[in-house]
């Protein structure tokens, strides 16, 4: 009875391909994401330069310079909707199988006989998931200076994922300008977000990834002027996103400290947005003693959860902007940052 059934699961036994198409945005650009789970970082690569310009061995993250054969860096999305449309095919097989058992069944059943019994399936269209939607266009599209491949980001990004290049001196300014467009897009988001509390979340959680990603900009931009003078040794890893020890390695590269291009009350300030960031990475929010001994922020107490707000992530963007042009006159070579 069920002949057309049993034969098709055993032309689907073992390994199958199915085609399956997963178009690029407007622009012609892939959604892609990072395949290490400490990062998952989302970013974009113009279709052309995926194919032309990065390397199937190798591709590398922009934000964290990890490295994995290009086959790895599907989104979740991505791979969400592979499977859904892989089910729907081995489905529709199964289905069209079973169409044939029945109707096989059918004919062979005597017209005129007492007792008769005939096979139905039930042969609804079979849906195909529309590919993921593409999210909105990233604000933030780098050609690297050194291989021309294009890919945009919303946020920071620092490296090429065809070539790795370390452009983070060039797209620090472009950096700084798309976190500023992201805040800008705040009150757009309380407005279009129809439910009430996850509006506030959402709004929330952009607020405290820009004060993130302002830092890590900072950070990866002081580490590129600073591996520009020849006669340093290498910093440790993150050195920079510390104030006090960014502006000693400075001065032995230099002559200068942070001091030289922002007043004690910017410094103070700055200090405590850079102290926030590592709360929001490393405790949730959770302030601790030693943001307390570091800071003398008197607004919180140990236990508290900290409240970014969006002037606060606007005047970290404007001193980080304002220590960075100073930095980058003093190095050689170097144009001044505009920010």
């Amino acid at each position: 009875m069920f002949d057309e059934l049993i034969r098709e699961l055993r032309r689907l036994d073992g390994r199958h391909e199915v085609s399956i198409s997963i178009p690029s945005d407007a622009d012609g650009y892939f959604d892609r994401e990072c395949p290490s789970p400490e990062c998952q970082f989302e970013f974009k690569v113009h279709e052309d330069d995926w194919r032309d310009k990065v390397r199937d061995e190798e591709v590398c993250c922009p934000f964290c310079g990890h490295t994995a054969a290009s086959d790895a860096w599907w989104t979740q999305d991505q791979l969400k909707h592979t499977e859904e449309v892989a089910l729907a095919h081995i489905d529709y097989r199964i289905n069209r199988a079973m169409k044939r058992d029945a109707d096989r069944w059918n004919r062979r059943q005597p017209r005129n006989s007492f007792i008769s019994m005939t096979m139905k399936v039930d042969s609804r269209p079979s849906h195909l998931p529309l590919p993921p939607a593409a999210v909105e266009p990233m604000r933030l599209k780098i050609a690297c200076p050194e291989c021309e491949c294009r890919y945009a980001v919303i946020g920071a990004a620092f490296f090429c994922p065809a070539c790795g290049h370390n452009a983070a001196d060039l797209v620090f300014s472009q950096t700084i300008t798309g976190i500023r467009q992201v805040l800008d897009a705040l009150a757009h988001i309380r407005a279009t977000v129809p439910d009430r509390d996850t509006a506030e979340t959402t709004v929330r959680l952009i607020t405290e990834n820009g004060l993130q990603n302002a830092v890590t900009a900072f950070q990866r931009f002081a580490e590129a002027l600073y591996s520009g003078f020849p006669s340093v040794g290498a910093p440790r890893r993150n050195a920079f996103q510390n104030l006090n020890e960014g502006s000693n390695l400075w001065l032995s590269a230099t002559g200068e400290q942070y001091s030289g291009y922002l007043n004690r009350t910017e410094l103070n300030t700055l200090t405590r947005f850079f102290q926030q960031r590592h709360l929001l990475a490393h405790t949730q929010g959770i302030v601790d003693a030693d943001y307390i001994n570091r800071t003398g922020d008197t607004n919180y107490r140990i236990g508290q959860r900290l409240v970014v707000r969006e002037s606060a992530v606007r005047d970290c963007l404007a001193l980080i902007g304002k220590l960075a042009t100073g930095m980058a006159s003093d190095t050689p070579s170097s144009e001044e940052i505009e920010t």
